[in-house]
């Protein structure tokens, strides 16, 4: 079905169209042309974007916004937040992703408190055994879905085991947590806003049973750390927990499938690096942080403007959706250089990408989700010497993009 709010071709101006023939198997030539032709523009459908690699990292960094109600000129295709406000937003606006400082800084604080090095750091025995029991199963099988296999099960168990919920029927969360993160998407259909609205709540509403029964049945896990998370008297209120869960859980697995997959897929089509990986496993830690860089989990991350922001020349008005391109960015050849994009795990700087975010948004769960790829795309180099990619096919998000199946014969 035609999409209404598609960019059509002209012969004027470049613009940017993520709806193009072929942009969800590669979308890194548009990525180039997005570049060089308007790297900071407003898109005719409502919003700026952004795709220069210092320009990103500046924006990441600075003191805009992520609360839309700071929203002056909104564009069409938000059009129902202007009648339902949080109701339209993921978590109704109650996640650390959509606070600012003063309550952001508060929010993070406690998530922290809870959330450390320490505690990602006793999983890794752990992860360990996950993956290796999938590799088995994978080397049992000959031919798998390296999804279905490893790079789903990984993190979805991981986070659960980490925030201490209970077995739930994956099957029915994935499907929901699919559906939510499609809000996330520069201009999503506005048929998938009711859709969108229903998944959030019936994730709400089980996230909120969990809380509930874990007030009565603590143990030594985050979300009960969480639940007695408490800095100079301040405490979350029931539904800022329900809504900081959510986010833990559903960015604590979403991306990480695209990171494990996507990470996965590349060394596949460069069997070069695949080698080079097994023969140094030393560089297992930077070789993740060039995968990050190669195709980032996240292709976009949004900032609403709070006063002008000049970009190379042009003047962003306050008010406004700013769109930045993170994966742009990360094959920027005025920053990585003339082999931008080619994938070398021993790239001397590939630390510097911008997949996590930067500044006060930094992504809490850098170092867990690090951790489990690092685990899971080593100890898969080192386990299978000859794999070979069979089919791939894409999720269909211009986002949170990855591979839905990726079906590799390791025999």
């Amino acid at each position: 079905m035609t999409d209404t709010r598609t960019p059509r071709a002209t012969s004027g101006p470049y613009v940017f169209n993520p709806f193009a023939d072929g942009f969800a198997e590669d979308p890194y030539p548009h990525y180039a042309q997005l570049r060089e032709n308007a790297p900071a523009h407003r898109h005719p459908l409502g919003f700026w974007l952004v795709s220069r690699y210092e320009d990103v990292a500046r924006i990441q960094r600075s003191g805009h916004s992520v609360d839309e109600r700071h929203i002056t000129e909104l564009p069409e295709w938000k059009s129902e937040s202007r009648t339902l406000g949080k109701q339209n937003r993921l978590m109704h606006g109650l996640s650390m992703l959509d606070q600012d400082p003063p309550n952001h800084t508060r929010l993070r604080r406690l998530v922290t408190k809870a959330f450390t090095r320490r505690a990602v750091d006793a999983l890794e025995g752990r992860i360990e055994r996950i993956v290796d029991d999938a590799l088995d199963r994978m080397a049992e099988a000959g031919r798998v879905d390296l999804v279905a296999e490893l790079a789903f099960p990984l993190p979805f168990t991981v986070i659960s085991e980490l925030l201490g919920i209970p077995v739930l029927e994956h099957g029915r969360l994935r499907e929901l947590t699919g559906t939510m993160v499609r809000a996330l998407e520069p201009l999503p259909d506005p048929g998938l806003q009711a859709e969108i609205r229903a998944a959030n709540d019936e994730v709400a509403a089980i996230m909120r049973a969990v809380t509930d029964w874990k007030r009565d049945n603590p143990g030594d896990d985050l979300l009960t750390a969480l639940i007695g998370a408490e800095h100079d008297g301040d405490v979350l209120s029931a539904e800022e927990l329900v809504a900081q869960v959510m986010l833990l859980y559903v960015a604590g697995h979403e991306t990480t499938v695209n990171l494990v997959a996507g990470g996965i897929l590349t060394l596949l089509r460069h069997p070069d690096q695949m080698r080079r990986l097994r023969d140094e496993p030393e560089l297992a830690g930077n070789a993740v942080e060039e995968l990050l860089r190669y195709d980032s989990p996240v292709h976009l991350m949004r900032r609403i403007t709070l006063e002008p922001l000049s970009v190379r020349g042009t003047e962003i008005p306050p008010g406004v959706f700013v769109t930045v391109c993170l994966a742009a960015a990360n094959r920027d050849p005025d920053f990585w250089g003339p082999d931008a994009d080619e994938v070398r795990l021993d790239r001397a700087d590939a630390h510097r990408h911008v997949s996590f975010g930067a500044g006060i948004h930094h992504c809490v769960g850098a170092a867990l989700a690090r951790l489990e790829a690092r685990v899971a795309i080593s100890r898969f180099a080192g386990r299978f010497p000859a794999p070979v990619l069979e089919d791939v096919r894409w999720n269909g998000r211009i986002n949170v993009r990855g591979p839905a199946s990726l079906t590799v014969a390791v025999r």
